[in-house]
């Protein structure tokens, strides 16, 4: 589906006080944006920005990193975010593609990487853009501390599917997984879900989840 352009997205998201452009890389020198050095958590296409906004209210002690890479669909983000009594310190919003994540943060900088409803891209010829690929899981590598972990929803169970499968074959360990995330009480627990979740749960669409680390 083709994303709708918002006349004078990239020029509000430019402004912005929580906005950082992809031109704009803060590689070793997040400490300095957030002024401390408390844990770094990123979401790799965070769409409307629901699920990093409630992370960020919810934990004051965490960084919170939000990556989209379509100035219509962060715009509604920063929408949201503007409409809260107060911004959160702990939040910040980078409009880039994810291809080039490795230029945004610095070797072992991140302490964990959200992955929620992220584009199948169904063909095959374009496996490697998934963002649980080999490819990607290669890139957050360098950027995730050794300790860290990748988590990553989606109702779509071929992508699911495949993304069981590149586990291994990147030289990751598969730590917890599940086909139906709001039925299982362990995984379920804390669970903090997307605008898409939302939906397609609704839908009576199972969410599945894993979790992953080296």
């Amino acid at each position: 589906m083709r994303l709708r352009n918002v006349p004078g997205s990239r020029e509000a998201i430019a402004e912005h006080p929580l906005c950082i452009l992809e031109e704009n890389p803060q590689a070793g020198n997040w400490h300095t944006v957030f002024g401390n050095n408390h844990p770094i958590h990123i979401e790799v296409g965070m769409g409307k920005g629901q699920f990093i906004t409630t992370l960020a209210q919810q934990n004051p002690e965490i960084n919170y990193i939000g990556i989209e890479k379509y100035s219509s669909v962060l715009i509604r983000a920063l929408e949201k975010t503007d409409a809260l009594e107060t911004l959160p310190e702990n939040l910040r919003f980078v409009r880039m593609d994810a291809e080039n994540i490795c230029n945004m943060f610095a070797e072992h900088e991140v302490d964990r990487i959200y992955l929620n409803f992220s584009d199948p891209w169904p063909k095959d010829r374009h496996a490697k853009r998934r963002l649980t690929s080999t490819t990607y899981l290669g890139r957050y590598d360098k950027i995730l501390k050794p300790e860290g972990h990748v988590e990553f929803k989606t109702d779509n169970k071929d992508l699911f599917q495949f993304s069981l499968e590149q586990v291994e074959p990147a030289g990751w360990h598969l730590d917890a997984f599940t086909w139906d995330l709001h039925h299982d009480e362990t995984l379920n627990q804390g669970n903090v879900m997307t605008e898409y979740e939302q939906k397609f749960s609704s839908m009576g669409n199972p969410i599945c989840k894993l979790i992953v680390s080296r």
